[in-house]
């Protein structure tokens, strides 16, 4: 088994292409790990914008954060409620002055109507 050549320029030129070889090899996985960190830093930095949102500037408007999106669906749905409740108590019979009480009583005349006939 020979350790070389036999030719020192030779050796040497050996020694020094493996070494670049291995140096460019280095970078490359360098910089492949840099282009994955930065993708994952500017996720990141998107994950923020959205929860904090953004502000308004020339020609972009304003995205409101995750907070202010939530307590806005909140403040819908406390509407909602409200005006399911005057939707139930119209529907529903009770102190006679729904809009249920009125059909039932218009039903119960139209029944004596009917029967009187």
């Amino acid at each position: 088994m020979s350790n070389g050549t036999g030719v020192a320029a030779v050796d040497s030129l050996v020694v020094w292409s493996l070494a670049l070889v291995a140096i460019a090899a280095l970078a490359g996985l360098l910089w492949r790990g840099v282009a994955a960190l930065r993708r994952l830093i500017r996720r990141i930095d998107y994950l923020v914008d959205d929860w904090t949102g953004t502000p308004a500037r020339p020609g972009v408007p304003a995205r409101p954060g995750a907070m202010e999106r939530i307590g806005s669906i909140e403040e819908t749905m406390g509407r909602m409620d409200e005006r399911l409740q005057v939707v139930e108590h119209e529907v529903r019979p009770n102190s006679g002055r729904s809009m249920r009480d009125a059909v039932d009583r218009v039903d119960r005349r139209t029944a004596q109507i009917v029967a009187e006939e």
